[in-house]
């Protein structure tokens, strides 16, 4: 056997040759050194690529995920809040049982001629749908117990009528039912000298078919609507163009006129998109979507001529206790409607609810969202009047809504009268002269602007 030393070149060049790594090869004569080094890159490539699929196939699988779980999210809270199938078969049962009845019983239950559209429930406890009835476009309300089924069972119906269509009972005359219904106004309005005249509006509501008397189904129909804050709401502002009209009932689901648009800021947006955007965004989409400001100054006139309605009204004094754009709402030709009268409360009502209640700090003694009464830390007892007005709550409301957008000329002046009219404070049964000066002074200042053009 040769050794190294006397092994000739062309003997040794083999064994080296096999001996080295692929990726050392010496480059054929004429080949470029590139050749070799693009086969090396590929195959990393090829290594990374099971690596970016699996990275692909998670992101997309937690896109699935997250998508089916909006979506679940979404149709549990319809189903929850969206029940107008039950108001209908409840409602309906009712009424061919003979026990409740209204003007539009007949079309609701036996015609079918009311329309349900779109679901615009904000809480389960009330029902509201657009909806279509002879022609033109309503709101459809219905009162839904909390308590009631999702489905609506066989016991629904006997429940219902026990708890809400109780009263009157059989052989109640007419004149134990109208002093039955003036109690029940004092107690919810006051004591006031103009509550026989509502008495009377709501003798001939309940004698719908005009047949000069009121039967039990009748009665029993227009006392459950009585009991639903709203409704009374809505029978103390009827007339002051302020309110939807009043256009039927059976038993205590009620119509009103129009769908009236909200101010919201998210209210132009799919209701899907509105809880992925941030709170930031919301005042912007208000200038690209809203109406026009000198639309929004014709509105804002109104929703103060309502402020001075609540505090002059015929029938007491009423507090807004949920101040927020979403209940601003317009009809088409960008006159103020109250989208929401849910939170609007009597005096009366709201004194009941803050008398004698136990207190530590301010904020136990508030109605609603933000009627506040100062809490008494000797007595550990809430006062009876609330700190903040009406007006300056929704000045508050309109420095957000007006500012943005507004002529310039116009904004230094607005901003001051707006900043003036939000910090006034002291008892709301103290500031009558204040209140009336600083809400005249507004309302003149936007009409003169808006004045002599289309938009009045």
């Amino acid at each position: 056997m040769a050794t190294w030393g006397s092994l000739s070149w062309a003997e040794c060049k083999p064994q080296i040759m096999q001996a080295k790594p692929a990726t050392f090869t010496t480059p054929a004569p004429g080949q470029k050194e590139t050749a070799l080094i693009r086969p090396a890159q590929k195959g990393g490539s090829q290594g990374r690529l099971p690596g970016l699929r699996v990275k692909y196939v998670f992101l997309v699988w937690l896109g699935v995920l997250a998508g089916s779980w909006l979506a679940y999210v979404h149709y549990s809270s319809y189903a929850e809040l969206c029940r107008g199938h039950v108001c209908r078969v409840v409602i309906c049962d009712q009424y061919r049982k003979g026990i409740i009845s209204g003007s539009i019983c007949q079309d609701l239950c036996s015609l079918q001629q009311v329309e349900w559209r779109t679901c615009l429930s904000s809480v389960p406890g009330q029902q509201v749908y657009s909806g279509l009835w002879q022609g033109r476009e309503v709101t459809i309300k219905c009162g839904l117990e909390e308590s009631l089924s999702l489905k609506a069972g066989a016991d629904v119906a006997p429940r219902r009528e026990l708890v809400l269509f109780d009263k009157p009972t059989r052989g109640t005359s007419i004149k134990e039912f109208r002093e039955m219904t003036l109690s029940f106004l004092k107690a919810n309005l006051g004591d006031l000298p103009s509550l026989p005249a509502l008495v009377g509006q709501v003798l001939l509501m309940a004698d719908f078919n005009k047949d000069s008397r009121v039967s039990l189904a009748e009665a029993k129909s227009v006392w459950a609507l009585l009991q639903r804050n709203e409704f009374l709401l809505l029978l103390s502002l009827q007339g002051k163009g302020h309110a939807s009209p009043l256009l039927g009932h059976c038993g205590d689901l009620y119509v009103t006129e129009g769908v009236p648009r909200s101010s919201g800021p998210a209210a132009t947006l799919p209701a899907l998109l509105r809880p992925l955007l941030p709170p930031a965004l919301h005042g912007a989409l208000q200038q690209w979507l809203g109406p026009a400001w000198p639309w929004r100054a014709k509105i804002a006139i109104g929703l103060l001529e309502f402020v001075e309605e609540l505090f002059h009204g015929a029938y007491g004094t009423f507090y807004m206790c949920e101040t927020t754009l979403a209940n601003v709402g317009y009809t088409a030709k960008y006159d103020f409607r109250m989208a929401d009268l849910q939170q609007v409360a009597p005096e009366a009502a709201v004194r009941r609810f803050l008398r004698g209640r136990h207190c530590e700090r301010s904020a136990d003694c508030t109605y609603g969202r933000d009627c506040r009464a100062p809490c008494d830390t000797l007595l550990r007892q809430c006062k009876g009047d609330l700190v903040q007005p009406n007006l300056a709550k929704v000045c508050e409301l309109l420095r957000h809504y007006l500012l943005p957008g507004a002529p310039a000329g116009l904004r230094a002046e607005l901003g001051r009268q707006l900043r003036t009219c939000a910090t006034l404070s002291g008892l709301a049964s103290q500031v009558e002269a204040h209140h009336s000066l600083v809400l005249s002074h507004l309302k003149t200042l936007l009409w003169k602007e808006i004045s002599n053009t289309k938009y009045t």
